[in-house]
């Protein structure tokens, strides 16, 4: 499967990788039927066109068919009907980033009660659509506690983006890193209270101070530039996949903040798509028929690439 973007004339390109994303299954007995749904399509958008997509299977897969989900993220179905021990999906990806929005454009901003008060009663069809994630999902809960440490960011008649800026930065400070604190059904609560995680819960919780508060806030799921030690090679296979928050702005649109790294979204950050938690853009879920125990290894590489 290939995929070029029609938004190649759009974006101001200022950094091009390769992503190469291979999930392996390793299976104690042989499966007779696996059925796979997948999000590892990298989305084209005002800030990202993708030159080149493919996925290929290891074995073959029997039945697929390509669409698109409620939030406009593309996907593929799969089946395997033939018995196999193990399962690849490889996915490569060649994608062009453009430049984003500045902090001098996020502190000018309109203060964020302006934009509460918008929600639910302006009717551009923009505010519209980020009515969708401006209540709580399967995974993201809204409740007093959140909104409360919320606020200590937005304060009366901070700009709105500014105050988002300010909520990342105190995630980052207060919470500590930890991949074996929480797992995908961790509750909110836990990790508030926890102070431990990782980048799909860093992101969960910001999304749900932000929803507390009245304001729409989406989950992005994509991957991460990183950057080894000083004098040492990069590795492969040894990213991830990766999770930060986008924030409605009537004046600006949709900007990303990643409250893992600190960070305002720039051009280290490719995305697959969005929903309103990781429920909505798990890169790969499904069911099998047999199989007994298995074993799950993921590795994701990211090369820059000249323009």
């Amino acid at each position: 499967m290939s995929a070029i973007s029609p938004l190649a004339a759009s974006v101001d390109a200022c950094a091009r990788y390769s992503v190469v994303h291979e999930t392996r299954y390793t299976y104690q007995s042989a499966v007779s039927l696996s059925q796979q749904y997948v999000h590892l399509t990298p989305r084209p958008f005002a800030y990202q066109l993708t030159e080149s997509h493919q996925v290929w299977l290891d074995p073959l897969h029997n039945d697929g068919a390509e669409g698109t989900d409620y939030f406009g993220n593309a996907t593929r179905h799969f089946a395997i009907t033939t018995p196999h021990t193990s399962l690849l999906v490889h996915a490569e990806s060649t994608v062009v980033l453009g430049a984003r929005h500045t902090l001098a454009q996020i502190e000018a901003t309109l203060p964020w009660e302006s934009l509460r008060a918008m929600m639910g009663k302006e009717k551009s069809p923009a505010t519209l659509e980020a009515c969708r994630y401006l209540y709580a999902s399967p995974h993201v809960a809204c409740f007093p506690e959140l909104e409360a440490y919320a606020r200590l960011s937005y304060t009366p008649g901070r700009p709105q983006l500014d105050a988002a800026l300010d909520l990342t930065r105190r995630i980052f400070s207060d919470f500590e890193f930890d991949p074996r604190a929480t797992e995908i059904s961790t509750p909110l609560e836990a990790v508030l209270f926890g102070r431990r995680g990782v980048c799909q819960d860093f992101a969960q919780l910001m999304i749900g101070c932000l929803r507390s508060l009245g304001l729409p806030a989406r989950y992005m799921s994509g991957y991460i530039l990183t950057h080894p030690p000083a004098g040492k090679p990069r590795m492969i296979g040894a990213d991830a996949s990766h999770a930060w928050v986008s924030v409605y702005c009537p004046a600006l649109g949709w900007v990303d903040f990643d409250p893992t790294n600190n960070c305002l979204v720039q051009h280290e950050h490719i995305t697959l798509g969005w929903g309103r938690d990781f429920s909505d853009v798990t890169p790969m879920r499904g069911i099998v028929l047999g199989g007994g125990r298995q074993k799950l290894d993921v590795q994701v590489t990211v090369t820059p690439l000249p323009l």
